[in-house]
């Protein structure tokens, strides 16, 4: 699609993390268009990656994860722009463009609340505190992807294996997300992350 646009040329693709870098080094791509499901790597840290790696290649994110919950994180690592995969064609090549023009391309929504969010932080005195999808958007990245995690069912030696960090690391973000979430001991912070899991898939 993207390379039957007369402005637009696909100058390469990549199937992991290691060769999408090794393939911006080599070939100096205007922008990237990225998911963050990357074999090989967090997506998000994928992102910061190339960001400091090639801080004049920009990046859409395009992703099948809920932007309510990766779009504002994404932008933080980097990223320029951040579409769902539903959002179909002709999306992608608007924020392709839009990100081109030296513009950041996200969703209305998604704009709005990133507006909102700068809000409450400049009057925290005044806003409540939230829910829980609000406590879960203060977590750290990492702490984010620990969280998701648990919730899947990890425990913390197949963490530490999966995110390549040691047991001690893996066990100091979990007593973090104890203090952030309000969990009173390691039982129900895995019974919240477990709830957590399933209230995203049942969207």
């Amino acid at each position: 699609m993207i390379g039957n646009e007369a402005d637009l040329v696909v100058c390469g693709e990549a199937e992991d993390a290691a060769s999408a870098l090794a393939a911006v080094e080599r070939l100096r791509p205007d922008l990237v268009v990225a998911d963050l499901s990357l074999p090989g790597r967090n997506g998000l840290e994928w992102i910061k990656d190339l960001a400091v790696r090639h801080p004049g290649v920009a990046t859409l994110v395009l992703s099948m994860h809920d932007e309510s919950l990766y779009a504002e994180r994404a932008i933080r690592a980097g990223a320029r722009g951040y579409l769902m995969k539903s959002a179909g064609g002709r999306a992608v090549l608007e924020g392709i463009r839009t990100i081109l023009a030296g513009r950041i391309h996200v969703s209305p929504a998604v704009s709005s609340r990133i507006l909102e969010s700068l809000a409450r932080d400049a009057t925290p005195s005044k806003r409540p505190g939230g829910g829980p999808d609000s406590l879960v958007q203060k977590l750290s990245d990492r702490e984010f992807e620990v969280f998701q995690l648990i919730g899947h069912g990890h425990g913390t030696r197949e963490i530490s294996g999966r995110l390549n960090v040691s047991i001690k690391t893996v066990e100091a973000h979990r007593a973090n997300l104890k203090t952030k979430l309000g969990a009173k001991d390691a039982t129900q912070l895995v019974r919240e992350a477990v709830r957590w899991v399933e209230s995203q898939n049942a969207i």
